[in-house]
């Protein structure tokens, strides 16, 4: 409760009520006051607040109070009368009538620590009257405003704030009784109490050290574990936020945090620290000096902390750093925790066992992990704090663009290249957008999700990935709204859990970004074309589909999945580029780039992944389930927009003069194919697959013909720690192999290595769902058709019959029929056209 309090969700009326309602009388006089001493150092006012609450409530008798009104009346008759004259204090007399024995209370009295004298409580005093009490008093605080300074404990508030709050009071004492409402009174009680002792009751003790809470990608004040923790400590508050790129990088060619990644952390920075001075608090840059550890030991020196508390991030490198920074300070004697709230699943405790390594690397079976081996529960998501409590002294910081984040390049001639300008312009980077973000989506693109994510043409996504890598929104707050939403897709809860899944496969294999985890897929023969990498970058390749998404993902930093599985297949099935080079570009210009899922999917995309998707994106068929009147392409291709819907993905079949109508010049306005021969390039691929599972044997299971990938320690140590719990089998340079998912394809295609990919029963190709449903179309009206026909056939031989014996017999003909019924309904969909004139179509 006293956290509810100190983040503003609890007045502190409702606070006591609750303690008198659940303690009792007698408990709530004798233990409200140790209950709420954490709150000396960490808010002053705020306790000495509750202080005069209690005081109040347990030094009234219904006597006092009674004897209490009868003096306001008397004052108020008295007002009438002396309307005109001075307001100036008058010496005490003993005319001035009795003095109600509440009026001065021990709340009113100074400590002999203050400097001035505690007032007794003598029979000369209790006969001033209230009017005369009130002016005194208000008078001493205004004469001797060190009183207040010295008494008070470091909190939020400032001596300026003080010394505004005595002004207030002097200039209240300043005005008669019977101008102020009766409640006034517990007003000023309250802003005494929070700038004195209040004698009768423990001194607080000294103030504690501040906490220094330690940023990284948590920006954000809802559900943010260390920021709450950061108020329990009860101690003032110091955000700070440590720049040092070299330990971000990362180690070899991880490029973790690009020049798009840089421009949105610089956007949220800024938004942040907004957000924090809106509750009264600042956050603190730095440059790391030789690192953050060294940086973080200067801090504690300069601001006396014994605290400093972090949310964990899970990349191996940052983990190690994080590890020594921990234990370093802990030997210095200083507080230093992490806490979980990046993944939904802390990835360093999932372990495999009572589920086996079977299906390793699938998003099924790392769900049965986590189902098998629960963790801790989730719980329920925190809310953001209203205030923070701010220290006497702010350590010394450097502005924002000194990080040099957002440095944009310049010019021969001194220009700026803004290459952020789109960027700026298609997103919000605040915690407020994530939020309006989410709560769009929840109530529109959710219900589309489940069957049309992959639409590139409409909004059917979220768009939640950059607010989710930089913790402007946690998973934890996601899943708790989608959960909570009319409309529950699992597929888009499973899409956290695909999430945590790569971050736990970065745990295991740290060498993910850049090493390919099947080793005879090193030895695949990649191309070295420059000029079809660059084509690919820049969105130059001929083909409106790629060129679109990679256009897109140049201007605004970002593109839904399933165009990232297109770019991913073109350039690794048709342009025998390797991985590697779409997994640097994707993390220099996505403002979502992620080390852990990036590297995991293009490693799967790249057929050296620990799971092989059964699908390869044709880069025009894939438009009829993403793009199927070509929308997309013309908001991003515009000199193509001119097209008809079903050429424009496709336009080298135009006839030129439908070219030239829509000013389409291959080579000029428009790019020409970098490849053309689609099928012989995939046809090559999976032969160049075929050679190198057969060259390197030894990685190849004999009996299930699935590939073999070496297990990491911590893998080999749950698996055998099963059955051999006595045993240290897990010996150094031992190796130990795991049949993993292999795609169908390439197991055929080992049979008979030279065959096309046109001949293989497991071609892994998709179609359109468009063009899917068009040819399931066709066949169901071929089908019907041809039933329909020979239903015909027998009717008419029926009625041949029939005729030739009415005529032989003499008879009457049968009256001709009044209508004829429709051999195929008209069909509604454009695609279900059939050929040959086998359907109609719509008219």
């Amino acid at each position: 409760m006293l956290v509810e309090v100190l983040m503003g969700r609890e007045d502190p009326e409702g606070f006591f009520a609750m303690c008198v309602s659940v303690l009792g009388h007698r408990e709530t006089s004798s233990q409200f006051l140790p209950l709420i001493r954490p709150l000396a150092t960490a808010n002053g006012s705020l306790h000495a607040t509750l202080t005069s609450i209690h005081k109040e409530y347990f030094s009234k008798t219904q006597d006092d109070e009674l004897e209490l009104a009868l003096s306001l009346s008397l004052v108020e008759t008295k007002d009438h009368r002396l309307s005109g004259t001075s307001q100036e204090p008058r010496p005490q007399s003993p005319a001035d009538g009795p003095l109600p024995p509440t009026s001065v209370s021990r709340g009113d009295s100074r400590s002999p620590q203050t400097g001035a004298s505690v007032e007794a409580s003598s029979p000369q005093t209790n006969h001033a009257p209230e009017r005369h009490k009130i002016t005194r008093i208000d008078k001493y605080k205004t004469d001797t405003p060190g009183t207040s300074q010295t008494a008070r404990v470091s909190g939020p508030v400032s001596k300026q704030d003080t010394f505004k709050e005595s002004d207030k009071m002097m200039d209240d004492g300043a005005l008669s009784p019977s101008e102020k409402p009766k409640r006034s009174k517990n007003r000023r009680q309250r802003r005494r109490g929070a700038g004195q002792q209040v004698v009768g009751l423990p001194r607080s003790p000294p103030a504690r050290p501040p906490v220094l809470l330690w940023f990284r990608r948590d920006l954000r004040l809802g559900d943010n574990p260390a920021l709450t923790g950061s108020l329990e400590v009860g101690a003032p508050v110091i955000p700070v936020f440590i720049w040092s790129p070299e330990e971000e990088e990362g180690p070899g060619i991880t490029v973790a945090v690009g020049g798009a990644c840089k421009y949105w952390l610089h956007q949220a920075l800024s938004c942040f620290a907004a957000s924090l001075e809106r509750i009264g608090s600042h956050l603190v840059f730095l440059e790391a000096n030789r690192s953050s550890l060294h940086t973080l030991k200067e801090l504690v020196e300069e601001t006396g902390a014994r605290t400093v508390l972090a949310n964990a991030l899970y990349e191996p490198w940052l983990k190690e750093r994080d590890d020594v920074v921990e234990s370093a300070l802990r030997r210095d004697g200083v507080v230093c925790k992490m806490f979980h709230s990046y993944c939904l699943r802390d990835p360093y405790s999932v372990s495999t066992e009572g589920v086996g390594l079977r299906g390793i690397g699938s998003v099924s079976h790392f769900m049965n992990c986590c189902r098998q081996n629960p963790g801790s529960a989730l719980g329920a998501p925190l809310d953001s704090p209203a205030s923070l409590p701010t220290p006497a002294h702010w350590p010394v910081g450097v502005s924002l663009d000194a990080l040099g984040l957002a440095r944009m390049p310049r010019r021969k001639d001194g220009t700026t290249i803004d290459w952020a300008a789109n960027i700026r312009k298609s997103w919000d980077f605040s915690e407020e957008g994530a939020s309006a973000r989410l709560e769009a989506f929840l109530n529109d693109g959710v219900y589309r999700y489940e069957k049309e994510s992959g639409r590139a043409d409409a909004p059917n996504t979220s768009c939640l990935s950059p607010y989710l890598h930089f913790g402007q929104l946690s998973p934890r707050w996601l899943l708790w709204d989608a959960k909570g939403a009319r409309c529950r897709p699992p597929k888009f809860q499973r899409k956290l859990a695909w999430r945590d899944l790569a971050y736990w496969q970065l745990t295991l294999f740290p060498d993910l970004p850049w090493e390919s985890l099947r080793p005879p897929y090193k030895a695949l023969r990649w191309s070295s074309d420059r000029g079809h990498l660059k084509a690919w970058q820049r969105g130059r390749t001929g083909y409106p589909l790629v060129d679109a998404a990679m256009r897109q993902l140049w201007l605004t930093g970002w593109m839904n999945n399933y165009m990232r599985h297109v770019v991913a297949s073109f350039l690794i099935a048709y342009l025998y580029l390797p991985w590697q080079e779409g997994y640097r570009w994707f993390q220099d210009t996505l403002v979502d780039a992620d080390v852990a899922i990036d590297a995991m999917m293009w490693q799967n995309g790249g057929m050296c992944g620990l799971d092989h998707w059964n699908f390869v994106m044709h880069p025009v068929d894939a438009a009829m389930t993403c793009d199927p009147y070509g929308n997309y392409v013309r908001k991003w291709c515009p000199e193509l927009a001119d097209l008809p819907d079903e050429l424009i993905h496709k336009p080298w079949k135009c006839p030129p003069a439908m070219l030239r109508r829509a000013g389409v010049v291959f080579g000029q306005t428009y790019a020409e194919r970098i490849v053309t021969d689609l099928e012989e390039r995939r046809s090559r691929s999976l032969r160049d697959v075929a050679l190198v599972r057969k060259e390197f044997g030894q990685y190849v299971d004999k009996c299930s013909g699935c590939d073999l990938v070496p297990l990491p320690p911590r893998l080999v140590s749950q698996a055998l720690g099963l059955a051999h719990r006595d045993a240290g089998l897990v010996t150094e340079g031992k190796r130990f192999l795991l049949p993993v998912i292999t795609r169908m394809e390439f197991k055929h295609q080992q049979e008979d290595p030279d065959a096309d990919a046109a001949s293989n029963p497991y071609n892994a190709v998709l179609k359109g769902y468009v063009s899917r449903k068009r040819d399931e179309t066709v066949a169901f009206l071929n089908e019907r058709d041809f039933t329909a026909s020979v239903m015909h056939e027998g009717v008419q031989r029926r009625e041949r019959l029939e005729s030739n014996y009415r005529r032989i017999e003499g008879l009457p003909h049968l009256p001709a029929p009044r209508g004829t019924a429709r051999r195929t309904p008209t069909a509604k969909d454009k695609f279900s056209v059939a050929p040959s004139g086998a359907a109609s179509s719509a008219r």
